[in-house]
C-alpha cells in the first residue's frame, strides 16, 4: 500500500513539474502531459481501491465456500430412495393385536 501511494505522490509532483513547465514556456503539449499523468495517478489509487475490494470478497467468498463445505460434511444428506421403508403387509386374517385395535378406531371403509 505504501509503494503504490509513493508511486501516486510522485505521479503528482511530476505532473505538478509539468504543468509549471508548461506555463512558464507557454506550451500546450506540456499542460497536457501534465493533465495525463495525473489522470494516470488518479487511475492507478482507483484501481487500486478497486483491486482491494475484489481481493476482500473472493477472500469472504472463500471463507463461506469453506464453511459451507464443512456444513454439507457434517449434516449428511439422505436419498429419497432411503426414505421408503418397504414393510411385508400382513394377510388380512393375520392382523397382529395392534393393527386390528388401529383399524377398529378409525376405519374409514367397513369390511
Amino acid at each position: 500500500m505504501i509503494f503504490i501511494l509513493v508511486v501516486a505522490i510522485a505521479l503528482v509532483a511530476w505532473a505538478l513539474h509539468l504543468m509549471q513547465e508548461a506555463l512558464d514556456r507557454k506550451e500546450f503539449s506540456l499542460m497536457l502531459a501534465g493533465f495525463l499523468v495525473s489522470v494516470a495517478a488518479s487511475a492507478l489509487v482507483a484501481v487500486y481501491f478497486l483491486i482491494g475490494n475484489y481481493v476482500g470478497y473472493m477472500g469472504q467468498m472463500a471463507e463461506r465456500a469453506q464453511l459451507s463445505d464443512q456444513y454439507y460434511e457434517t449434516a449428511g444428506f439422505v436419498f429419497p430412495s432411503e426414505l421408503i421403508l418397504e414393510e411385508e403387509m400382513d394377510e388380512p386374517g393375520n392382523q397382529s393385536t395392534e393393527l386390528s385395535e388401529f383399524n377398529g378406531a378409525v376405519s374409514v371403509v367397513d369390511p
